[in-house]
C-alpha cells in the first residue's frame, strides 16, 4: 500500500473494504432487485397500450434508464478502486482510514476518517481523502499543527488522536 497521493489523475482510487462492501451491495441490489421490479412495471404498462401518452411506461423507462447508468458507474467505478485493507505499519502517522481527532485553536475537537472519495460522508464524519483538510492530514503525526486552507480563510489544526480499527473490527 502506497501512503503517498500521487497529483493530477493518476491518483490512486483508495476505499476501505466497508466503502467496497456498500458499492458491491448497492450494485448486486440494483441488477438483482431494483431493474427486474422496474422491467416488470415497464411491461405492464406497456401491455395497456398507447405508449406515447401512458405515464407509467415513459416513468419506468426513464428509471431503467437511470439504473443502467448506475449500474455502469458502480462496475466500473469497482474495477478502478483499490481497496486498502490492511492497517499502516507505522500507526502513529495518519494514512488512508485512520480516524483523526483535530483541535481548533478555540479547543473545539472533531473527528473524522479518512476515507475514498465514494465514502465521503460528513454526517458519518467520513472525510474525503481528496478534500484539502485529509491531504494536509497525511503523514502528519500527534500534536502536529496543520494548516489548510479553506473557504473562510486558512485554518489551522492540531492532531490530538490518530486511530486505526483493525479489519476484523470495520468501521
Amino acid at each position: 500500500m502506497s501512503n503517498t497521493s500521487n497529483a493530477g489523475g493518476n491518483r490512486p482510487r483508495y476505499i476501505t473494504p466497508e466503502g467496497e462492501r456498500a458499492l458491491r451491495d448497492e450494485l448486486q441490489y440494483l441488477w438483482k432487485t431494483k431493474r427486474p421490479e422496474v422491467t416488470q412495471a415497464v411491461r405492464e404498462a406497456a401491455a395497456l397500450g398507447d405508449r406515447s401518452e401512458n405515464a407509467e411506461y415513459i416513468y419506468g423507462k426513464k428509471q431503467l434508464r437511470e439504473i443502467d447508468r448506475r449500474v455502469r458507474f458502480l462496475s466500473k467505478r469497482l474495477e478502478e478502486v483499490t481497496v486498502v485493507d490492511r492497517l499502516p505499519d507505522d500507526q502513529e502517522k495518519v494514512f488512508f482510514g485512520a480516524w483523526v481527532t483535530i483541535e481548533e485553536e478555540s479547543g473545539e475537537e472533531q473527528e473524522y476518517r479518512l476515507v475514498g472519495a465514494d465514502e465521503f460522508d460528513l454526517t458519518r464524519r467520513y472525510l474525503s481523502i481528496n478534500s484539502p483538510m485529509a491531504r494536509a492530514l497525511i503523514g502528519k503525526r500527534l500534536d502536529d499543527e496543520v494548516s489548510v486552507r479553506t473557504p473562510e480563510g486558512w485554518k489551522t489544526v492540531v492532531i490530538s488522536a490518530i486511530r486505526y480499527r483493525s479489519p476484523d473490527r470495520l468501521g
